[in-house]
């Protein structure tokens, strides 16, 4: 049978481990997260803190990609859908789906809801795919793992300063 931890003793093994990654000179993991039908990858350095989805507060007059406001231990988080912000319909909430907490570092109270937290990653494991083009700023290219599987790789800083990501208001005209 498994061995059972606390939330608590996951959340410090994850703190130490990531304290020698840096400490270590590697390159650092990636979280492997699902968004809607797609793979994503994630500098875990940028991935902030991952928590079960909360309830969520609805903003009217909002894009359908922005889920709401959702209250995390006293903060109010923006919560942005990344499958329908990268055009997928937009998915349901389920019990595996996942908000990153991605503005906390860049001091904003922002949010990505996933479909699911898949785990850590090693950036050995993968290949680049030479053959995949995207022009937005905030997917830095794609890679394939032993399965052929594509991965696209979510640049954070570039999605946080990208105009449309800013711009949750819904469009009326």
């Amino acid at each position: 049978m498994a061995k059972r931890i606390s939330l608590r003793e996951f959340q410090q093994d994850l703190t130490k481990r990531l304290a020698e990654m840096s400490n270590s000179g590697r390159r650092s993991a990636l979280l492997a997260v699902t968004a809607g039908s797609e793979n994503w990858l994630v500098d875990l350095s940028d991935a902030g803190e991952i928590i079960a989805a909360p309830s969520l507060t609805e903003v009217p007059l909002t894009r359908n990609w922005f889920r709401g406001l959702a209250n995390v231990r006293g903060n109010l988080f923006s919560v942005v859908d990344l499958a329908a912000f990268s055009g997928d319909p937009l998915p349901p909430l389920t019990n595996d789906s996942r908000m990153m907490l991605i503005g906390t570092k860049h001091g904003l109270h922002t949010a990505l809801l996933v479909s699911r937290a898949l785990g850590l990653r090693n950036p050995d494991d993968f290949d680049v795919d030479e053959t995949f083009t995207d022009t937005r700023p905030w997917i830095g290219g794609a890679l394939r793992d032993s399965q052929n599987r594509l991965w696209k790789k979510l640049i954070i800083r570039p999605l946080l300063s990208d105009t449309r990501f800013l711009d949750a208001g819904a469009d009326l005209r």
